[in-house]
């Protein structure tokens, strides 16, 4: 018969654990001593032995050919130190064991996304200081809105990273949870002392039923999750970031780092590093349905299904770090285009809004102020005329309470300082937010 190991073996791709199961082995071990289980002399020997696999593994030494990550390290430790490296597996079943090296990743995968987040957002923040007086189109439904700053729009994408953040400090408690010592389901007749191990290990609790805790992937969907959350964000910056730099709209100019040439068409600049970003995303929200799909039927407590719990894991903590890497260098060296905002800021009777504004301020009711105003606009876009290519006499035919002050309440710049509100666009307001968010980071 046709051997099947490589099938059923996970090797191939949880010996990247290999680093935390050593140091999880050493922790119990360390435990064990502590609590007679071994003796303080076999404990030393088995720990100097892992440390010693751990130096050969980061040399670039591999492990022996097994079936996962743990036999081929217990393996290796016999190897080389003698029947007494199998001591290290007393009192623990690789069911906990799995468990517990996933959570260590994880963890390890939190700080650093974390941190990635952070520089995706101080790569904002030197944008939006650099470009406060850059006065640019807002757009809903891809349509010219009113006038916003620059700045603004690119910390709408630093407040989105801020909440990514949160997601990730709130999922890193549900991950610090101790699982070793539920063995492969009910517990462990030997005296463990599960605190111990997990102050050995920084975790801030052990889990509270041995069944649950082999069983759980919970924290590893949740993590997905909040990646997923994350690639979102990025993908619609990406998305930005297409459009911005395109020829028609020509408000910014991407590091040539980031494009890349056409074979045939020698005049193209293609945003490639923003398409992979978008395109990427799709991968992780792959990764989060698959790991959902294995667990949506799965009766308690282990079972192999959860072998595949891992590549969707990797996966999305590589691509998500990969495309944070990029985002903040792309951000940080992209070059803005003031005078082609500001031209485009005037196009499109942005400044329509704040006619209609104008007119509820004079004590007519908002809705016919709307009314009033898309006459206006129709009007001028029949003639292919600017809002303020119309006279103050012109503006009067419409109504009689528009008075010389109109042309002032048009202009893009007056109308961006307008915006006071809490949150709003002025540039008080804008830099208040670059203020409070620079605190946070």
């Amino acid at each position: 018969m046709k051997d099947y190991g490589k099938f059923i073996g996970s090797l191939s791709f949880d010996a990247r654990l290999a680093f935390f199961d050593v140091v999880g082995s050493i922790a119990h071990v360390k435990m064990l001593a502590k609590c007679g289980i071994i003796s303080q002399q076999e404990a030393k020997r088995i720990i100097k032995g892992l440390l010693a696999i751990l130096a050969g593994m980061q040399k670039g030494r591999r492990l022996p050919q097994k079936e996962d990550v743990h036999y081929a390290i217990e393996a290796e430790l016999i190897k080389r130190i003698g029947p007494v490296g199998g001591k290290m597996h007393t009192a623990r079943s690789r069911n906990d064991q799995v468990a517990l090296d996933l959570r260590l990743y994880i963890r390890d995968e939190i700080r650093a996304i974390y941190e990635l987040l952070v520089s995706c957002q101080k790569s904002i923040l030197v944008q939006a200081k650099k470009n406060l007086d850059a006065v640019a189109p807002g757009y809903t439904h891809l349509q010219p809105a009113q006038p916003i700053l620059f700045s603004h729009q690119l910390l709408a994408y630093a407040w989105m990273f801020e909440r990514d953040k949160e997601r990730l400090k709130d999922c890193f408690k549900r991950v610090n949870e101790l699982p070793l010592g539920s063995a492969a389901l009910a517990g462990t007749s030997f005296p463990i002392d599960r605190k111990y191990v997990a102050k050995l290990l920084g975790f801030s609790a052990v889990t509270k039923n041995s069944i649950d805790a082999v069983s759980d992937r919970d924290f590893a969907v949740e993590f997905i999750s909040c990646l997923a959350i994350i690639m979102t964000h990025l993908s619609r910056l990406a998305e930005e970031m297409i459009i911005w730099s395109s020829v028609e709209f020509g408000f910014v100019k991407l590091s040539g780092a980031f494009t890349t040439g056409s074979s045939i068409m020698p005049q193209k600049k293609n945003p490639d590093a923003a398409e992979l970003v978008r395109g990427k995303t799709g991968r992780v929200f792959g990764d989060l349905a698959a790991l959902l799909t294995v667990m949506k039927g799965l009766s308690l407590a282990y079972n192999r299904d959860l072998q595949e719990d891992k590549p969707p894991v990797f996966d999305a903590a590589d691509t998500v770090s990969g495309c944070l890497e990029v985002t903040a260098e792309m951000i940080a060296t992209m070059q803005v285009s003031k005078k082609r905002m500001e031209a485009s800021a005037k196009k499109g009777f942005i400044g329509a809004t704040e006619l209609a504004d104008y007119l509820a301020k004079k004590g007519i009711p908002f809705r016919k102020a709307h009314g009033i105003v898309k006459g206006i606009v129709d009007h001028c876009a029949a003639g292919d005329i600017s809002l303020d290519g119309l006279s103050v006499q012109e503006y009067r035919e419409f109504s009689k309470l528009f008075g010389p002050d109109v042309k002032k309440c048009i202009d893009p710049k007056n109308i961006i300082e307008s915006k006071k509100s809490l949150g709003g666009t002025s540039s008080k307001q804008v830099r208040m937010q670059i203020e409070e968010l620079s605190k946070k980071i």
